[in-house]
């Protein structure tokens, strides 16, 4: 049902709005040791929540564009380049020369879990209100709207505005602990929205162990009573917990090898966004998206280059 009533223009393109920057990724070969050196394997690719997103949706056949904002740098330049290549629409993406591409540095510890992170996104300052204003138009022709919290309260307010007006599902990522109270005051308008368990428990103010599977139940039908339509709820090794006002339920993580973690749940939030906008019924959605996560997690960078519809149903084992 909920699959059904998703987007009233499913095969236009999905708009995607938040950051795109360069991911430094090191996985330590031991355990950690401060103020020293530590042996690790290190790689770099291109990341940000909103392009992981995009890219995942074009490698599976979506039409996107994506609204970003990057430096005037070689990386800005190599990032289009790649994006363009993947089949996103980039023609709207900013181009600012008063701060670099945005960048995340994440060490990851040698069982491949991350250990702590860093980013800086201070170009995404220059995605204003006013530049989304002035491409107003690309709302009015997206078959759904995704945001990350990455984008200011101005922005943010302006986004959903202009989704609302063109009658559009919002879509939403929180993105990180310290971003995720930026979705609050908008929960009652999101269609899906797909935290985390510590950026639910700060949307529900409220503890959200991954563990603990009645705790992440609770956040989600809490979310759902907040408005949100569709909660999903990544819980990592534990799989995931979504409810809506009509079903709840939990998928189990596929058993897998962890190489890197990175945009693990940008390929489930695209890929189920991609099978709702499909009218793929909501379980069997997440289920391609638990599968789309766990290949993912086989890969070492943000994106499975070679991902399609087909790999994911022959990776679903649940």
């Amino acid at each position: 049902m909920v699959s059904q009533e998703f987007s009233p223009y499913p095969e236009a393109p999905a708009l995607v709005i938040g950051a795109a920057g360069i991911d430094i990724v090191g996985r330590l070969r031991s355990e950690l040791h401060c103020e020293t050196s530590n042996p690790a394997r290190i790689r770099t690719s291109f990341g940000g929540v909103a392009r992981n997103v995009a890219e995942n949706l074009a490698r599976l056949g979506q039409p996107v564009v994506l609204l970003s904002a990057l430096g005037q740098d070689q990386v800005g330049d190599q990032l289009l380049q790649q994006a363009s290549q993947a089949g996103i629409d980039i023609s709207a993406v900013l181009r600012n020369d008063a701060r670099p591409t945005g960048s995340y540095l994440g060490v990851l510890n040698a069982k491949g879990s991350l250990e702590f992170a860093l980013d800086d996104m201070r170009v995404m300052a220059a995605l204003s209100s006013a530049y989304l204003k002035e491409h107003s138009a690309l709302f009015k022709e997206a078959s759904l709207v995704f945001v990350d919290a990455n984008l200011s309260k101005e922005t943010l307010r302006t986004a959903v505005s202009l989704a609302r007006r063109a009658r559009l599902p919002i879509c939403a990522d929180p993105t990180a602990t310290g971003l995720a109270n930026r979705l609050k005051p908008y929960l009652s308008r999101l269609r899906l929205i797909t935290p985390n368990s510590a950026e639910a428990g700060v949307l529900c103010e409220r503890d959200v162990d991954a563990a603990r599977r009645g705790q992440a139940m609770e956040a989600a039908k809490y979310l759902v009573s907040k408005g949100v339509e569709i909660a999903i709820i990544s819980l990592a090794e534990f799989g995931v917990c979504y409810a809506t006002s009509e079903t709840s339920g939990r998928i189990p993580a596929i058993r897998t090898e962890v190489v890197d973690p990175t945009g693990v749940g940008d390929a489930m939030t695209a890929t189920v966004l991609f099978a709702l906008l499909n009218e793929i019924p909501l379980d069997d959605a997440i289920r391609l998206g638990v599968s789309a996560a766990s290949l993912t997690l086989r890969h070492t960078g943000a994106v499975l280059p070679d991902l399609t519809l087909q790999k994911l149903y022959d990776q679903l084992v649940i």
